[in-house]
């Protein structure tokens, strides 16, 4: 599903540009579960399901994130799994293009937020997710970040740890971190997505329900 008239937007640009990558991630992470794809894991974690929707076509960074759940995961230490920070890269880069993002810092644009707020008025957050259909859940995700996640899907979200720090298996279980972070995931990865006024500005069925 894309949004907007200028340049169509895509749910995770939107949430790149209302709060940077871990706030993309986390939408990739909300459409894969509303599919079956990803569940919760261990408290904080994320992992593949053991079935997963194959009949629609996926986002890049969905399949990014999937494949980057080789093993479970906290929402930061995806992050810093390559498949998906390159995802993240090339995410950026078409932003930039489309001149909604800053190339030299990953700051917004004036038109990016301008953008933003023209979405905001669009689609308002709805009063409740229950009847929400799929694409429309993650759409509100993708411009309200945890006050969505929090609303709609409050279970899973404290399961899979996307909101606050989320926790990092890396340190968990060997006590120290063990790989080194890269690109934009090593920028951005203790963002907290509240939502907020900008990136570095400082159908299916019912989706609601978790």
């Amino acid at each position: 599903m894309s949004v907007g008239t200028d340049h169509p937007l895509e749910p995770y640009g939107i949430a790149l540009l209302r709060g940077g990558p871990r706030a993309a991630v986390t939408v990739a992470v909300v459409a894969l579960r509303l599919r079956g794809i990803v569940e919760a894991g261990r408290p904080g974690t994320l992992r593949r399901a053991a079935t997963a929707d194959t009949t629609e076509s996926w986002h890049p960074l969905e399949k990014a994130v999937r494949a980057g759940l080789y093993r479970p995961a906290g929402i930061r230490e995806l992050l810093d799994r390559t498949v998906v920070d390159h995802a993240l890269t090339r995410l950026r880069r078409e932003l930039t293009t489309a001149g909604l993002l800053r190339s030299a810092l990953p700051v917004l644009t004036r038109a990016g937020r301008r953008r933003l707020a023209e979405l905001r008025q669009l689609h308002p957050l709805p009063a409740e997710g229950n009847a929400l259909p799929r694409e429309e859940l993650v759409l509100a995700v993708a411009l309200y970040g945890d006050r969505a996640l929090t609303a709609f899907l409050p279970r899973f979200t404290e399961s899979a740890g996307l909101v606050g720090r989320g926790r990092d298996m890396r340190v968990d279980e060997g006590g120290h971190s063990v790989s080194g972070v890269t690109g934009l995931g090593r920028a951005l990865r203790d963002e907290m997505d509240s939502g907020g006024g900008g990136y570095g500005c400082g159908g299916g069925g019912g989706g609601g329900g978790d």
